[in-house]
């Protein structure tokens, strides 16, 4: 069985590159958490000031549609918004995937609302 200190464990290397940005209050004052267990469900990072989950997700997730439609249709039910991206998107423009949870952060907060959920190109 898959637990999240496992998943802590066998980071992929842009779930590593995430965290480094995110860790420690590092990103605008936001506490973000790593690998944490919502209900049924691990996601890969946390804001619970902001109610906001970052995903990264990889090439395998293509075929897993259906598990993540259900998964954040579960999150967003507990109060959750969700961001994914690609781990690509990262590699390839790491400051506007930055730029990208720190405008919904802002929102999240400012607002208290939810803005929704999705891929990001």
């Amino acid at each position: 069985m898959i637990n999240a200190r496992m998943l802590r464990r066998n980071a992929t290397p842009e779930e590593m590159q995430l965290w480094m940005l995110l860790r420690g209050r590092q990103f605008y004052g936001f506490k973000f958490r790593r690998q944490l267990a919502i209900g049924p469900y691990i996601v890969d990072f946390a804001c619970h000031k902001a109610r906001l989950i970052v995903e990264l997700d990889g090439g395998q997730h293509a075929d897993q549609l259906e598990y993540d439609l259900s998964r954040t249709a579960f999150l967003k039910a507990k109060g959750w918004d969700v961001l994914r991206f690609w781990n690509n998107a990262l590699r390839e423009s790491e400051e506007g995937v930055l730029m990208t949870i720190l405008a919904r952060l802002q929102a999240r907060t400012l607002a208290g609302k939810s803005i929704g959920s999705d891929y990001m190109p």
